[in-house]
């Protein structure tokens, strides 16, 4: 079976959050069950500079806004699995990440953008741009690259299977309804409503009406988004699909992510042999300017610094934290009053709060390696891959009881403790004093070495490979 895989980011070459991890591993892990897998990105400065044996496959153009456009072919550069690259420099080739300029806003261009990446699936898929490789499925990934089942759809001589995978529904993809006139689809009549959403042109909206199979990162959010509350107004249409719409967890690439062999953290250990744990956190202690105390337990938040993750509730719950005599460190960024009061946290406490604004690959893993606790309190939760590191990582995640979170952390409650299927801790209310009195249950946990030994020792034995995730992916293709 051939399968196409569209999307915007990948990892190492350009990542953003989780969907870069997951359009990394996911192809590869096909691919070892026997799928022929490729990959289709646009040509970002750091996808064309980071892969391997490009060569042209087609010219054409102009499109889009592009006076020419090319279409190469390569190998990603450590799984050495195929990628097409739409190499378009004047779409492209630009500073800033893949979706907004160096001044923090949307390029406004957006939709040619992305719309080029769902038209290039599309002809592919219709054999008309490679005639030596044509994809029976194609599976696009999140809003970006939504277009693709539009674009497949409008054809009515192919028979081409697809796949949408939702990884966040807050994301819609709006833009002016008048930009479709850019686009190429038909937009009157019975086809106006697939892509309009109260006004705007919207992007999701358009994959979650023309994908023959529509897919979210978990069981959980993938009942959730069918209900007012977690469904960005797209709950009607979801719940419309009925069984079309599934929920597959992601999985961890333990390539990446194991203790055994990280080269990032600065000494290995595994379940058996913890004491590398410890020099971990010692070192990360003393780089982070900490005071090295081995009993002070260290919170940790690996995270877009936002109020959908939570973060808010953090700060409200950081006094308890502190009085209760535990140390944080957070990596990450996002809303602009969110990173502000981290800052002042850290300039009051500097011995106990520490915060990195930005990206740093391997700080995260030195951070997620050198922490007893990982805070996820998100108000939503698509999946989650933070939570998934810690657990190998023997780092026991504090998590809201949503989404992919609900899915993968079973609550330190005495009678899972007893039954030895507690891996984490569990809140319900979206609010800081419930993570409170949470951080303090872990705080009191924590003073217990032989219990936290045990819990520590569950979440680091659990798999969560992509093994199973790609079983499920194949029976979905299949299906269809």
């Amino acid at each position: 079976m051939r399968v196409l895989h569209v999307a915007v980011e990948i990892y190492p070459l350009v990542k953003t959050g989780g969907l870069a991890d997951v359009v990394a591993a996911l192809p590869v892990a096909l691919a070892a069950r026997g799928l022929d897998t490729r990959v289709l990105l646009p040509g970002l400065p750091a996808v064309l500079n980071g892969l391997t044996d490009l060569r042209r496959i087609s010219r054409f153009g102009p499109a889009f806004g592009a006076a020419m456009i090319t279409l190469r072919l390569g190998r990603l550069p450590d799984s050495g699995l195929p990628a097409y690259v739409i190499d378009a420099p004047f779409l492209y080739r630009r500073d800033g990440n893949p979706y907004l300029a160096p001044d923090g806003r949307d390029w406004r261009d957006n939709h040619r953008r992305f719309a080029l990446l769902g038209w290039v699936a599309a002809h592919l898929a219709a054999g008309e741009l490679d005639r030596n490789w044509q994809p029976e499925v194609v599976h696009a990934h999140d809003w970006h690259a939504g277009l693709a089942a539009a674009y497949v759809a409008q054809n009515p001589a192919l028979s081409t299977a697809t796949v949408f995978t939702i990884h966040n529904l807050a994301f819609r993809g709006l833009f002016p309804l008048d930009h479709h006139a850019d686009l190429g689809l038909l937009i009157s009549g019975a086809n106006q409503s697939a892509l309009e959403f109260h006004g705007q042109l919207s992007f999701m909206k358009a994959a979650l009406v023309h994908a023959k199979r529509v897919n979210a990162v978990s069981p959980t959010y993938a009942r959730e988004i069918c209900t007012p509350e977690f469904g960005w107004g797209l709950d009607g249409l979801l719940r419309d699909r009925g069984t079309d719409l599934s929920g597959i967890l992601n999985g961890v690439d333990y390539a990446v992510w194991d203790p055994g062999s990280d080269q990032a953290i600065p000494a290995n250990y595994t379940a058996s042999h913890l004491r590398g744990k410890k020099v971990c956190k010692a070192k990360l202690q003393t780089e982070l300017g900490f005071a090295r105390r081995a009993n002070a337990p260290l919170f940790a938040v690996v995270s877009r610094l936002t109020s959908q993750k939570g973060m808010d509730l953090i700060l409200g719950a950081l006094p308890d934290l502190l009085a209760g005599g535990g140390q944080l460190v957070v990596i990450g960024s996002g809303e602009a009053d969110i990173e502000a009061a981290f800052r002042a946290a850290a300039a009051a406490h500097p011995e106990a709060v520490s915060v990195y604004l930005g990206y740093d690959d391997a700080l995260s893993h030195r951070i997620i390696a050198g922490a007893d606790i990982l805070l996820v309190p998100s108000r939503f939760e698509p999946c989650g891959l933070t939570q998934l590191y810690a657990l190998r990582y023997g780092t026991l995640p504090l998590v809201r009881r949503v989404g992919g979170l609900a899915d993968t952390v079973s609550d330190a409650t005495p009678a899972q403790i007893k039954a030895g299927t507690a891996n984490g801790f569990v809140f319900d209310d979206a609010g800081s004093r419930a993570l409170a009195s949470r951080i303090g249950d872990a705080l009191t946990l924590y003073r217990d070495p032989v219990v936290w030994l045990q819990i520590q020792r569950r979440g680091m034995a659990q798999d969560f490979s992509w093994a199973d995730s790609a079983v499920r992916y194949e029976a979905l293709y299949r299906s269809i």
